[in-house]
Parts: C-alpha cells; structure tokens; sequence
C-alpha cells in the first residue's frame, strides 16, 4: 500500500495523497516493535 500511495503522490504531486502516505508510514512503524518497547520501558522506566 505504500508503494502505491508513494507513487501516486511522485505522478500527480498531490499534498492529500502525500500526507495519506505520511499517516500510513506512522502507522506501519507502530507494529509490533511499538509492544516490545513498551515491555522494556515497563522493565526498565527511564527517570
């Protein structure tokens, strides 16, 4: 899905269609490494 959104956005430039690749980038990035940090920040709390 963002190998289509990405090209969509460099063949017509659209902001909307950028920003729509941006969401779905931040959201692919907080898979399933997002619960593993939040175990470890548990198991060692940063002060």
């Amino acid at each position: 899905m963002l190998d289509f959104t990405w090209k969509v956005f460099s063949q017509t430039g659209s902001i909307d269609t950028y920003l729509l690749f941006k969401e779905l980038e931040k959201d692919t990035d907080d898979g399933p490494d997002s619960e593993e940090d939040e175990l470890a920040e548990m198991d060692f709390p940063i002060s």
